[in-house]
């Protein structure tokens, strides 16, 4: 007798987990229960259709042959039926039978199932802020939530939106709102934007260039209202630190797992708030699976259960159950947390462990950062990007790394990722064998040199200050010399610190001009990157001065404020 399938969820982990039990088992009988009318679609494209890269939303319901994964489609093609339109209910494990309505007709039936699938997925949280049922306040999870927000700005009449949380979803609709010609004010109660992908300066790096942009960011504020026009449509938004004028909003401040249906039935929820699931993405019924954003997993450094909601991993999770539920024996051993965003002209990606994060995890924690060109600096269009790694100085082990600029970043990104997936070192990510010709990469690529770097600081060769740590040194006064080792023009170009304490030496004349810095303070060097910041340390070193270091990530990843007079 062929062995009954259901699956519930149809947009990422439930249809890829049917179309895997299908190619596993071709006799099976498979169902699909989806609320929705759409099926399958790319949740993380709709986004680039508000923007309008994606002119037509159907390209995201399409395979790569432009064929609409819709009801006929899983039928024809893979013999599966799909029941949408239609709310699972109620599990009934004792019976193994899903209680269903159709939200159409309010008919009602019970789906039986030797094995079933939750891929429920995660539902956007709706802070309890008067005013969130306004027209033209929106959320984004849907396709009827993209063809809504896109209707909206076609009208004409929508000039300034308010986006409520700077995550993910909430920088990537900036974007797109400004490409269609609004002004954007990002509100996050967080003291920066995407606060749970990137530490401080980097953040603050990323602010920088939004607000080159237009794009207005206030953070650590907290909304406390939507005001309302007398048409019931919005007009701003109330926040602790003042009023903004707002057409429409969009409410971003994250998803939780969508868990209701499998805590009623009695399975184990876990502290990130999903369903607890082992290697196998067994739930604690062992006829049940989970996947996808409604499942907490393992966060492969530090081992700490995490709630990371991405289509990424819902798909792989989805191979793992529809290979395991025709018996068949794969696993999912966890995440690292991996992001990456396109925010305008920045690139800007996170893997691992922040350092925030490393440390909260008992890490003794060592950083750095280190900005080039992400080609041979010669070849014409060679971009810069910016790297911040994270090591456990005991170890030397990789725990994570942040990437950000108009550079080639997701190549790095995945050396980082793949690195410390198998336990690398900084040592053995200095030593990889990566490919090299000047279209591509330096001749010791951004990576490389990031880890050497590092490496340095965790061989007590030399001693770094982050940009964060620097300016707090200038917010106490500390008395301190930062010497910049750039040319004069390059400070009127790209600006230097704005501060009297800076004085400017050329790396070629430190020697000759050494008498003009003091021996009796600590010595901060830098220029552009900091190479020449490093090597003018080493000179000073090798001429008896002994309290120095350098200001890791130069002015390149300087995110605060800067003047282009000469000291």
């Amino acid at each position: 007798m062929a062995r009954k399938i259901v699956v519930i969820g149809g947009v990422a982990c439930g249809p890829k987990s049917a179309s895997r039990a299908r190619r596993m088992d071709p006799d099976a009988d498979i169902t699909i229960i989806e609320r929705g009318e759409i099926l399958s679609y790319a949740g993380c494209g709709l986004p680039y259709f508000i923007s309008g890269d994606v002119p037509d939303i159907k390209e995201l319901m399409c395979t790569p042959l432009g064929v609409v994964r819709d009801t006929a489609f899983f039928k024809n093609v893979k013999d599966i039926n799909v029941l949408n339109r239609t709310l699972a209910e109620k599990i009934d494990r004792k019976k193994k039978e899903v209680h269903t309505i159709n939200v159409q007709s309010g008919e009602k039936d019970v789906v039986p199932y030797d094995s079933l699938v939750l891929a429920t997925g995660g539902m956007p949280f709706t802070p309890p802020i008067e005013g969130v049922d306004l027209n033209r306040v929106f959320k984004l999870t849907y396709v009827e939530d993209a063809q809504a927000i896109d209707t909206a700005l076609k009208k004409g009449d929508v000039k300034n939106a308010v986006i409520i949380g700077g995550g993910l979803i909430g920088v990537e609709v900036t974007e797109a709102l400004v490409k269609r010609g609004l002004k954007v004010t990002i509100v996050e109660m967080m003291d920066r934007i995407l606060p749970g992908l990137f530490d401080d300066e980097m953040s603050a790096f990323l602010t920088g260039h939004l607000v080159q942009k237009g794009v207005t960011i206030m953070t650590d504020t907290k909304v406390s209202r939507i005001v309302g026009d007398s048409q019931g449509g919005v007009e701003a938004v109330e926040t602790d630190k003042g009023k903004v004028d707002a057409d429409m909003v969009l409410v971003a401040v994250g998803v939780r797992p969508n868990v209701k249906l499998g805590s009623d039935a009695g399975l184990d929820v876990g502290p990130r708030g999903g369903l607890v699931v082992n290697e196998r993405m067994e739930t604690s019924d062992p006829d049940i699976y989970a996947g996808g954003d409604c499942v907490e997993q393992v966060r492969l450094v530090g081992e700490q259960k995490v709630f990371v909601p991405m289509g990424s991993t819902a798909n792989k999770h989805g191979r793992v159950i529809g290979t395991n539920i025709t018996g068949g024996n794969d696993t999912f051993k966890g995440v690292l947390g991996t992001g990456i965003v396109k925010v305008f002209d920045f690139n800007a990606g996170t893997t691992g462990l922040s350092e925030a994060a490393a440390k909260e995890a008992g890490f003794d924690v060592m950083t750095t950062l280190s900005p080039a060109p992400d080609k041979a600096h010669f070849y014409p269009d060679a971009l810069p990007i910016g790297i911040k790694l994270v090591a456990d100085k005991k170890s030397r082990k990789l725990l994570g790394a942040q990437i950000i600029g108009p550079g080639v970043v997701d190549k790095r990104l995945d050396v980082v990722i793949t690195a410390i997936t198998f336990g690398a070192t900084v040592d053995d990510l200095a030593n990889l064998d990566l490919a090299y010709a000047p279209p591509f990469s330096p001749a010791m690529d951004n990576i490389i040199t990031a880890a050497n770097v590092l490496r340095n600081k965790l061989d007590g060769l030399a001693r770094g200050y982050s940009p964060q740590e620097v300016k707090e040194k200038l917010d106490k006064k500390e008395d301190f010399i930062i010497l910049d080792a750039r040319m004069p023009e390059e400070i009127q170009e790209i600006g230097r610190i704005d501060a009297a304490n800076v004085i400017n030496i050329p790396l070629g004349a430190v020697r000759k001009r050494a008498d003009e810095i003091p021996r009796d303070k600590e010595i901060v060097t830098m220029c552009k990157i900091s190479l020449r910041g490093y090597e003018a340390l080493k000179i000073l070193e090798g001429m008896g001065y002994s309290n120095l270091a350098f200001l890791d990530g130069g002015m390149l990843l300087w995110p605060y404020e800067r003047i282009k007079t000469l000291p």
